[in-house]
């Protein structure tokens, strides 16, 4: 076992360990998830994790993207469940707030597991069971139709540009799945990242996976060897009329690709690293596109 990396652990993931320990060490796949969303929605008002939509509810990537380093270095064992492989005393590595709060859900909660657990979420918040495959088999037909209301149903044209700075994964997709986004575009050069679920195979495939197409235009981004020294708003200026007087008019044939794909899909949103669209690039290729003549729809920075 690394003990360096055991010590350098985010403090989430010591969260996520003191989860289990006062759950007695050892818990199923869907009942963490759901003990971890309760735990974040009702005790911390900084959440050591966001949640999706998805499969089973409430779910969260970043959660199994930790569990597979806490296996890595031996503090998980490696199976389908979740269970403290070395025993330490993990409640004692978080605040003292987050130790208390940890045992008021584990006495409120303990005796609730499986589909009554998981009943008691989609029923309180419902938002979260929208994507469920099993909200059949947990919920009456009056649920069922209040979980159906629920879902995200505009149809109208939107073009949307939204950016994944300083935010999680489940923050960034929510975004998307509640403005009912039906094609993503990424319109970075490089689709690489070093923050977790932004690279390209992984991003494509969660969304594939919630309903959501991606694709990849890198004809719209801008090459890294431009992007570096960028350390005042001159530097940004400078780079940005470059690209909107000599990228964008040498790529025509992809802002048309693009408008295409709006007509086709509706509710498109493209995406970058910014979180704050007027220091991105991607704002310049929504302005482009709605200098379209026949342009007559909404643009929303989400």
């Amino acid at each position: 076992m690394n003990t360096k990396r055991k010590n350098s652990l985010y403090y989430r993931q010591k969260v996520l360990l003191a989860l289990l320990e006062v759950f007695g060490g050892k818990l199923g796949k869907t009942d963490l998830q759901k003990y971890l969303f309760l735990f974040t929605q009702e005790y911390q008002k900084d959440k050591s994790y966001e949640f999706i939509p998805y499969k089973y509810g409430c779910f969260s990537f970043q959660s199994v993207a930790d569990k597979r380093k806490l296996t890595d270095i031996g503090i998980i064992k490696d199976t389908e469940c979740w269970e403290i492989a070395e025993k330490s005393d993990y409640l004692a590595k978080i605040a003292t707030e987050d130790c208390e709060n940890l045992i008021l859900l584990r006495n409120k909660y303990k005796n609730i597991k499986g589909n009554n657990l998981i009943r008691d979420v989609y029923r309180r918040y419902s938002y979260y069971a929208i994507n469920s495959e099993i909200s059949g088999e947990v919920m009456n037909k009056r649920e069922i139709k209040i979980l159906e209301r629920k879902k995200p149903s505009q149809t109208n044209y939107a073009f949307f540009t939204i950016g994944y700075e300083g935010k999680f994964f489940e923050n960034y997709l929510n975004r998307l799945i509640k403005n009912n986004v039906h094609l993503l575009c990424d319109v970075r050069k490089n689709a690489f990242s070093r923050k977790y679920g932004f690279s390209k195979k992984i991003l494509s495939k969660t969304l594939e996976e919630i309903g959501i197409e991606y694709t990849h235009m890198p004809e719209l981004g801008i090459v890294s060897e431009k992007r570096r020294s960028l350390n005042s708003q001159a530097d940004y200026d400078r780079i940005f009329h470059d690209y909107e007087f000599c990228t964008l008019k040498e790529n025509k044939i992809a802002l048309e690709e693009l408008y295409n794909l709006f007509r086709k899909y509706r509710r498109v949103a493209i995406t970058c690293f910014e979180a704050d669209s007027n220091m991105c690039h991607r704002s310049l290729v929504a302005k482009a596109i709605s200098q379209r003549p026949d342009w007559e729809y909404e643009i929303s920075h989400i």
